[in-house]
Formats: structure tokens, sequence, C-alpha cells
């Protein structure tokens, strides 16, 4: 686990054997401070970063609640949920992404964000930890406001409620926290203590849709 800081050195992401940097397919930072800076991903398309036009809708959605906001981005990636919150206004967060060549490219593009903001102090304190989801623990006293869940759809058929669970345990729940979750069109979850609040996108099976749960 690591704290970052806005100088992350380049050395550290340099091509290795077998490794590609790579533009992922229409992703950047859409709105904000950082808008238009482009999100490096793995040429062997190991992640699935969440597109320009889904998180726009997301972020429209949130609107100025997203500013000041704490956020956490379980199954990571390539950092896009997170890096558009810090964009927009976030104080902080925490990226939490269990494969190792997307945290190398989640560094890169933490760093170009940060700089884009100028500089660790302007884009917040953010903490990236190389854990299962399954495994992740806050640091404690700390409390997050948003959660950015992106998990594969393979992963989610058997193990979504336990997201539910994650989320819970890591926010005020007396100050209400939200959960943006990226499934399937055609997947229905229903999680006690947890609201529907609304749902965007295509219903169709395999189409990419975010759900908006309340903590209450």
């Amino acid at each position: 686990m690591d704290w970052i800081s806005a100088n992350v050195q380049k050395s550290h992401y340099r091509r290795r054997k077998g490794w590609a940097w790579t533009a992922a397919t229409d992703v950047k930072i859409t709105g904000g401070t950082a808008r238009g800076i482009v999100l490096r991903a793995p040429a062997q398309k190991t992640v699935r970063p969440a597109t320009d036009r889904t998180r726009e809708a997301v972020f429209s959605r949130l609107g100025a609640g997203i500013a000041g906001a704490c956020f956490l981005d379980l199954f990571a990636g390539t950092g896009a949920y997170g890096l558009e919150a810090l964009s927009r206004g976030a104080l902080g967060g925490e990226f939490v992404e269990t494969d190792r060549r997307a945290i190398a490219f989640l560094k890169r593009n933490l760093a170009a964000v940060s700089k884009s903001l100028g500089g660790l102090e302007a884009g917040g304190e953010c903490r990236v930890s190389t854990v299962d989801v399954l495994k992740w623990r806050s640091l404690p006293g700390v409390k997050f406001d948003l959660v950015f869940a992106d998990p594969p759809y393979s992963w989610l058929r058997t193990h979504g409620i336990e997201v539910f669970e994650i989320a819970a345990a890591a926010m005020d729940r007396d100050a209400g926290g939200l959960l943006i979750f990226e499934m399937p069109g055609e997947h229905e979850i229903i999680a006690e203590g947890w609201e529907l609040e609304r749902r965007l996108g295509k219903r169709g099976r395999g189409e990419p849709s975010v759900a908006f749960f309340r903590l209450h």
C-alpha cells in the first residue's frame, strides 16, 4: 500500500518485457481541472476502464456533490472513476486494485492528473492499495463519502452482495454515503440497508449500466 505524491518517478514505469503503454480506447478525464488528460491502460486489455460516456453520465448525476468528497475506488483498474473525482474537486481518496500491471498504469495516471491539478496538495491525498477487494480494510478513523465499484462481471455474479458490505463498513452511516456500482444491464441486486436511487445505461444483456445506491 502506497501513499502517492505528484512526483512519481518515471523510472518506475519503464517498458517491461511483455508490457506496453497504450491509451485505453476513448478513456480520458471528461470534466474538471484535468479535463482531457488521457488515461493509460495495459495493451493486454487486462482491465476494463469505464468509458468516457459512462463516467460523464455518472458525474453529471453527482453534480456538485463531488466537491470536497472523499472517495473509495474499488476494482480501480487504471483509476478512471477516482481520477475523474479528483479532477472535479474531490479532496482525495483510495484506489484498491489487485493487478500489479494495472497498478503501474494507475500510478502513472495519478501522477498525470495530479500534475494537471497543480501537484499533490492541490489534487488531494490519495492512497493506492494493492490488495484483493475482499481482503481490503480501511485505515482506522477513515470514512468515505463515495464508493465506486466496477468489478469484473464474472466476479459480480458470485460476490456482488459483498460490495455493499465493504462499502457500508467504509462509510459514515449517519452521513448517508453513496455507492456507484457498475454492472451489466440485466443484473439486479438488492441489499439490506441500501436504497436504489437511480440507474443509468441500457438494460440489455452485457450492456454497461450504473446503479446509485444510498446507504441508510
